[in-house]
């Protein structure tokens, strides 16, 4: 894995996070934005700019790939570079998960 998408990705904006998930199955961008508005109970809705703007620069970039359907509407995946970042922010949102919930349950211990 090239050390530039490394440093361009982690850590990961949300956006970005949540965009590589919807596509570790095959959807296209109305399908992502469901997917993604649905995951995180409405937390984030990405609009058809964002979205559309990310989805250029992710495949740019060769995290995600656009695959052939039967439906005619672009259809993007995951990569196996994409998969390989997307663990990888995974595995640091988990131990700053951990950091915090420690932290601040040694805090609770003391109120």
């Amino acid at each position: 894995m090239e050390k530039n998408l490394i440093k361009k990705y982690i850590p990961m904006t949300e956006t970005t996070y949540y965009t590589l998930l919807a596509v570790i199955e095959a959807r296209h961008g109305y399908a992502i934005m469901q997917f993604v508005s649905s995951l995180t109970e409405e937390r984030i809705k990405l609009g058809t700019g964002t979205l559309y703007t990310m989805v250029g620069r992710l495949t740019a970039d060769g995290l995600i790939s656009i695959v052939e359907n039967d439906s005619g509407k672009k259809t993007y995946q995951i990569t196996e570079t994409g998969m390989t970042l997307l663990k990888m922010e995974t595995e640091r949102l988990g131990a700053q998960l951990e950091n915090g919930v420690s932290v601040l349950g040694k805090g609770d211990e003391n109120e």
